[in-house]
């Protein structure tokens, strides 16, 4: 691999802390936690002492208003070791970056110190049953009623599901206003009301706990409104670039970690009297998605370069997503073949890798939801 330029000194120093701790706290358990269907809560506590968790949120509430590079590396050193489990992504990417974009300093302070500690862990419920990737085709509703909207929906596919204690609910405050009728309501799991369905059984990433949520008459207060009724379609379509470029560092990741055993594998492994690598078909594969991976984390690396420097558009994230989840999953597939009959058992991590990368390609946007934006930006239409 070329030298990453992305990041300089204090980054590779944060990457070890992160490495150091992740092989001693997560490593030994994971496979225990894909039994149990999600990661022990203490994980989330250790990791906010370290200061792991949501480190681009404002110093006023407990963060260290880092650049978003700091994200990128707990991200990196977590699909690199194939934790997928470990929600921390979703949390300090995704959700904790809505709070402090859009919500009122009150909501700040009640909800930014435990983001940031590991009291609280969040979730974004965005997906709905009949809806998809299809945001405008929202159904769960909120209706103001005095000092409450109330709260009736469900979503589904929700990550952190379980564990979440705190949760962005996309709802739509003005039902027969489309798009412009969507806000954002932050809800409490205890509401009464709100109940967790059951743990969604997945092809991978199942140490991850990925639920379904109901709202029945949920009572939420009118403060919990994340900035202004109706621009929640808006506060979505400006917090995407960063989702998707983080699917894509994560897919990078990912796709690096699995070449790497992959390479160490055939070279120990023996076929015909002779080692894996040693054919002329092994080293052509493995040379081919070397090249793209290198060339593809290059992309990548410029566009993390542009987002701390507020200059990611849309299309170019899309791009990304697109271009990494597809190289993500064409890498775990070939390798899983190198691998032969044991590739397909799950104690290898080209196994898990394999299961993992597929959903890669569905959420934050599909990928033919990608291909659209980028259609339509290169077309004009």
């Amino acid at each position: 691999m070329i030298p990453r330029t992305v990041y300089e000194a204090e980054h590779e120093l944060f990457r070890d802390s992160v490495r150091k701790f992740l092989q001693a706290e997560a490593v030994p358990f994971h496979a225990e936690w894909e039994k149990q269907g999600q990661i022990d809560r203490a994980l989330w506590h250790k990791a906010g002492a370290q200061g792991f968790l949501s480190p681009t949120a404002p110093e006023a509430y407990g963060g260290v208003a880092v650049d978003f590079r700091y994200n990128a590396i707990v991200d990196e050193e977590i699909a690199g070791l194939g934790l997928t489990g470990i929600g921390w992504g979703l949390h300090s990417d995704i959700a904790v970056p809505y709070i402090y974009h859009y919500g009122s300093e009150l909501l700040k302070q009640k909800y930014l110190p435990g983001c940031i500690s590991g009291d609280i862990i969040t979730a974004i419920a965005m997906t709905e049953p009949g809806t998809g990737s299809d945001l405008q085709a929202v159904k769960t509703t909120a209706i103001l009623h005095g000092d409450h909207y109330l709260l009736n929906g469900s979503k589904t596919f929700i990550t952190n599901g379980q564990l979440a204690d705190l949760i962005i609910v996309v709802v739509k405050t003005d039902p027969s206003a489309g798009a412009a009728g969507t806000s954002l309501l932050l809800v409490e799991a205890n509401s009464p009301g709100f109940t967790k369905g059951k743990n969604l059984e997945k092809v991978g990433m199942k140490a991850q706990d990925t639920s379904e949520l109901f709202f029945q008459d949920v009572k939420v207060p009118k403060e919990n409104l994340l900035g202004a009724s109706g621009q929640g379609f808006v506060y979505l379509m400006q917090e995407l670039p960063q989702e998707r470029l983080s699917v894509a560092i994560n897919a990078m990741a990912s796709a690096q970690a699995v070449l790497q055993h992959t390479v160490n594998y055939v070279q120990e492994r023996k076929a015909f009297g002779k080692t894996i690598a040693s054919f002329q078909n092994t080293q052509f594969v493995l040379a081919g998605l070397s090249a793209e991976v290198t060339a593809l984390q290059v992309f990548v690396d410029r566009c993390l370069d542009l987002h701390i420097k507020s200059q990611l558009d849309a299309t170019t994230a899309a791009k990304a997503k697109l271009l990494a989840t597809d190289l993500q999953c064409k890498v775990a597939d070939e390798c899983m073949q190198l691998h032969g009959g044991y590739g397909y058992m799950w104690e290898y991590p080209v196994a898990r890798a394999w299961a993992d990368a597929r959903v890669q390609k569905i959420y934050a946007g599909t990928n033919e939801i990608m291909k659209l934006i980028i259609a339509r930006d290169l077309l004009g239409k």
